[in-house]
């Protein structure tokens, strides 16, 4: 239940006191998000940890002057590859090599698997596999984050274009995708503090198959 109190909790902030997460809680927050659920355990994505005020200032008008890019103690940018290449595959591989302490030799079916599942994809549509996968590590993120009762706010109002080129996305083959205000509320600023969560009830929102009667 404690996981249900926590998530009941939280909601997307919009405003920021300003106030520095201790650093243990972004580890924390961060190590979770490093062991979220992965398609083929690949991780095609990468997160950008901001904390510099300076950068956090250059950001803001790409993100339509929203408030908590400033009073964010920290924002995580998820940012997803352009496209899977096979120095991707060969790189995971040779981890998963190192990792497990087997020989390279010994996942080349596994490397198939990948190459014939991934290389045979266009640009586009490997580009919008990571986007999913990079959700996927944000979601966990939001559960990490309201686990240590700090506040996480999940933004795509912004110019990723303009985010890529400011933080020099672009040369590392990643386009970003989504930001993730980490700090802690400024509940009397904050119209939506206290504002009561509104999801759908149970029952509208699983469907149970087979229906009964």
């Amino acid at each position: 239940m404690q996981l249900i109190e926590s998530l009941n909790w939280r909601y997307a902030a919009k405003r920021m006191n300003g106030t520095k997460v201790p650093q243990q809680k972004i580890d924390a927050i961060l190590q979770a998000t490093l062991l979220s659920a992965s398609s083929f355990g690949l991780q095609p994505y990468q997160v950008i940890l901001i904390e510099d005020e300076a950068l956090k200032k250059q950001l803001q008008p790409a993100a339509y002057n929203q408030p908590q890019i400033i009073e964010a103690s920290h924002l995580m940018i998820f940012a997803a590859y352009e496209n899977i290449a096979a120095e991707h595959i060969e790189n995971f591989i040779s981890l998963v090599a190192s990792k497990r302490k087997i020989p390279v030799e010994g996942l080349a079916d596994f490397k198939n698997v990948l190459v014939n599942s991934l290389l045979s994809r266009t640009q586009e549509a490997n580009f919008n596999w990571s986007a999913r996968q990079a959700y996927i590590a944000l979601g966990t993120a939001l559960i990490a984050a309201a686990n240590e009762k700090v506040d996480a706010t999940p933004m795509e109002g912004f110019n990723p274009a303009a985010f890529d080129n400011i933080l020099g996305l672009k040369e590392k083959g990643l386009k970003s995708i989504a930001i993730l205000a980490v700090g802690y509320r400024d509940a009397p600023a904050d119209y939506m503090a206290n504002t009561l969560k509104v999801r759908k009830e149970m029952e509208d929102f699983v469907i149970n198959l087979p229906e009964k009667n």
